[in-house]
């Protein structure tokens, strides 16, 4: 069990703890394989389970956000923040939020920051990965592109851990699934653990 070195309630987020631990208990498996990538790091609070299991490994977290919000973070939307809305650009913008979450947490010497689409990071991307976890755009789009510019680069035996998967549509959205889904028919990942909405899955 993960003793965070900070009061994690305080990071603005929606993973449960349950979850969260979980992640940091495959980050430390997965550490031994690579480092470590997160798509979706908003406030930073899932990128501080997985920061203490890479530091504990010694190896770097990459954490991908453009930080300017999903669909339901916008104006107007279910989960839309105030407190991290830019009125001069007229658009969200999570990361000062990330980047104090990070100092706060000691990890800015752990946690690489990348500041772009998921697209955009993936251009050119040669680093084998231990353990991936997608946590970004939840339209169908948004999570069959993170799905397919990350899940190849994982080596054998790396873990994919996808968010927010809700088998029944009156639960909630149903692209995490459909990549959930996607990843098994592949053949190339088998379905390890389920803990809440967190899909965890292991590179065959």
């Amino acid at each position: 069990m993960m003793k965070p070195s900070i009061d994690i309630d305080t990071v603005k987020g929606f993973l449960d703890p349950n979850e969260g631990h979980a992640l940091y208990s495959r980050a430390i498996e997965a550490g031994a394989l690579g480092p470590v990538l997160e798509v979706g790091s908003y406030c930073g609070k899932s990128t501080v389970y997985l920061g203490e299991a890479c530091r504990e490994k010694g190896v770097s977290l990459y954490a991908i956000d453009h930080h300017r919000g999903s669909e339901e973070h916008q104006p107007g939307e279910e989960y839309h923040d105030q407190d991290l809305f830019d009125g001069k650009a007229g658009l969200m913008d999570t990361f000062w939020e990330f980047r104090q979450t990070m100092r706060n947490a000691a990890l800015e010497e752990v946690v690489v920051p990348i500041v772009a689409s998921s697209l955009v990071a993936s251009r050119n991307w040669h680093t084998p990965l231990g353990m991936v976890f997608i946590d970004g755009g939840h339209s169908r789009e948004a999570a069959q592109a993170d799905y397919r510019s990350w899940a190849s680069h994982l080596v054998t035996g790396g873990i994919l851990a996808i968010h927010d998967i809700f088998p029944d549509p009156a639960e909630g959205g149903q692209a995490p699934y459909e990549i959930l889904k996607l990843a098994i028919a592949s053949g190339l990942f088998e379905e390890i653990d389920r803990v809440k909405t967190l899909g965890i899955l292991r590179r065959l």
